[in-house]
């Protein structure tokens, strides 16, 4: 049976502001280089604090038409590694503030989506993690366990309180509140559409590719065909940050997928907690979860990662359409109505990842007044409004209101990806989703 087209992710990313490409030599008071969540999130606060800043924005392509416009609108509270792993390497104090934190960032994205007006698709509830294999029990219980000795308010699900939740055998489980769901690319639109009125300035299909020292004060910023000079300089550009050569040690780029279907019906719909609007994590890394869609629809992901350096686009293609099948077959075993419906859309998105799993928000070495953020390693949708917000604020001089966050720093830890070690790489990678599927 042939499937959908492939690429066009569910949403569909709405009325844009004017993008021409940058020609020439152009001029900011700050460039923003990534018109994703967090370079608008950035623009959007500059804009806001700032009135008369001249701030421009350049993306690669559009707004949303990166990693900020093809998730599938999972909002839920987690940074950096999962709680345990985080209260080893960092110390219950820090693993603590990281996980206050990123409630934070979770409400911080709801009170920017009520702000901006962005209904389309917004519904508050839980999200649940959740496992059906005996790997995915002991991660739980140890996470649950971390939550337990730091006070955190994140309750234990059994496998009956999560069949009276969604109809699905899992064992057992853990909730996240508060979390949310929503349409991605229409939170970026939206950022998008506020930033123009502001007088933000846009240029689009305009990739960077290189950063230098300007000549008086600030960075100039090389495209294909022009360069901006800028006072200060932010770089929201995840993975491409290699392509530019920019000293931010290893964000890996990771290519994962995701699919849609057509409406449900009524009664399937609610046994799968639509009315309610949880979405399902596995517990285990890279397996398969899926969330509930206004219209009736499922949207799953995960299950598969790939890295697609390297990869000719045939043979990146044959990953892409083998995902996808192993996606939709783990879909389909979720609620007999599954088994016959139809998907309607598939996509694959590009996401960053670090060697210990923590974004990079900071200054960049050897680049005075250009600061990066990226790898926020799949959990950007709320993570990467708040370290817009933040880089916004430092550009502004204004007094930071905390200590500083693990992933408040330069770089992140070098990885040798390229040569003979690549085929090792991508072997671990496809290891980690050959146990999360078998996990399923």
């Amino acid at each position: 049976m042939t499937g959908p087209p492939a690429g066009a992710p569910y949403w569909d990313p709405a009325e844009l502001p004017a993008q021409p490409p940058l020609h020439g030599v152009v001029t900011a008071d700050v460039a923003v280089v990534g018109a994703g969540l967090a370079g608008l999130a950035c623009a959007y606060h500059l804009a806001e604090r700032a009135p008369g800043l001249d701030i421009a924005v350049v993306d690669a392509q559009r707004p949303a038409a990166g990693a900020s416009g093809r998730g599938t609108g999972l909002l839920g509270p987690r940074a950096g590694p999962a709680i345990d792993r985080a209260v080893r390497r960092h110390g219950p104090r820090t693993a603590h503030r990281m996980h206050l934190a990123s409630i934070r960032a979770v409400d911080e994205v709801l009170a920017l989506s009520r702000r901006l007006d962005v209904a389309c698709g917004l519904r508050t509830g839980e999200q649940i993690m959740a496992t059906r294999s005996p790997a995915g029990l002991v991660a739980l219980a140890r996470q649950a366990r971390a939550f337990r000795l730091l006070g955190l308010d994140v309750p234990v699900l059994t496998g009956a309180d999560i069949r009276e939740r969604v109809g699905v055998p899992y064992r057992a489980g853990i909730v996240h509140r508060p979390a949310a769901t929503l349409d991605p690319a229409a939170l970026t639109c939206a950022l998008a559409r506020a930033c123009a009125a502001k007088g933000v300035r846009f240029y689009g299909d305009s990739p960077l590719l290189a950063v230098r020292p300007g000549d008086l004060v600030g960075p100039e910023l090389v495209f294909p065909h022009g360069r901006l000079y800028a006072g200060q300089a932010v770089l929201a550009v995840n993975s491409a940050a290699r392509t530019a050569g920019l000293p931010v040690g290893t964000v890996l780029p990771l290519e994962v997928y995701a699919v849609a279907t057509a409406p449900l019906s009524g009664p399937a719909y609610e046994t799968l907690g639509g009315s309610a609007g949880y979405a399902v994590v596995d517990a285990v890394p890279l397996a398969p979860y899926f969330r509930l869609l206004p219209d009736g629809g499922v949207v799953a992901g995960g299950g598969t990662a790939v890295v697609p350096a390297g990869l000719g686009p045939a043979r990146l293609q044959r990953l892409r359409e083998r995902a996808w099948a192993r996606l939709e077959r783990w879909l389909r075993s979720l609620h007999p109505e599954l088994a016959r419906i139809r998907v309607t859309h598939r996509w694959s998105g590009r996401i960053g990842m670090t060697a210990d799993d923590l974004p990079v928000v900071g200054p960049v070495h050897g680049h005075p007044e250009v600061w990066y953020i990226g790898g926020c390693c799949g959990h950007g949708l709320a993570l990467s409004v708040a370290h817009g917000a933040h880089v916004a604020g430092a550009l502004l001089g204004e007094p930071d209101p905390g200590e500083r966050l693990p992933w408040h720093r330069s770089r992140a830890p070098r990885l040798p990806v390229s040569g003979p070690v690549r085929p090792l790489l991508r072997a671990y990678v496809d290891t980690l989703g050959r146990t999360a599927r078998h996990a399923c």
